[in-house]
C-alpha cells in the first residue's frame, strides 16, 4: 500500500535460456486468462495462487534460468517529484536529441542527474 491505496500485485516472470522461454510461450498460450502480459522473454502473471504454481512450475523445471519477483506497477505520481517528471518531459522534447542530460539540465531549475543517481525511491 502506498498513500493509502492499493495497486495490483503481479508476478514478474522473466527467463534467461531458450528452452525457459519456449516453456514460459506454452505456459502464456495455455493459461492466458492468467497472464496480463507477454514480453517475448518475460510475462506477467496474476499474483493468485494459480498464477504462482504457474511461475514456480516454471522455475522448478529450467532452476536458474527462470527468475520471479513479485511486483507492483510504477505510479509515477506517489515515487517521484513533479520536478523529475517535469525533467523528463522536457528532456523528451528538447530541441537537439543528441543533447545529454548533464548539459541539458545544467544551468535550469530541472534536477540534478548525479543527484538523482543517489537518491532512492
Amino acid at each position: 500500500m502506498v498513500r493509502g491505496r492499493s495497486r495490483p500485485v503481479v508476478l514478474l516472470v522473466v527467463t534467461y535460456s531458450e528452452p525457459a522461454r519456449t516453456a514460459l510461450r506454452n505456459v502464456c498460450r495455455g493459461h492466458g486468462s492468467h497472464v496480463s502480459r507477454r514480453f517475448g522473454r518475460a510475462a506477467l502473471f496474476e499474483a493468485t495462487v494459480y498464477g504462482a504454481f504457474l511461475a514456480l512450475r516454471l522455475r522448478e523445471a529450467h532452476g536458474g534460468d527462470v527468475q520471479i519477483e513479485r511486483t507492483e506497477p510504477f505510479n509515477e505520481f506517489d515515487a517521484v517529484d513533479d520536478a523529475v517528471r517535469e525533467a523528463a518531459s522536457a528532456y523528451a522534447n528538447r530541441d537537439a536529441p543528441s543533447t545529454p542530460y548533464a548539459a541539458f539540465a545544467a544551468g535550469t531549475d530541472h534536477p540534478d542527474p548525479d543527484a538523482m543517481k543517489g537518491t532512492d525511491l
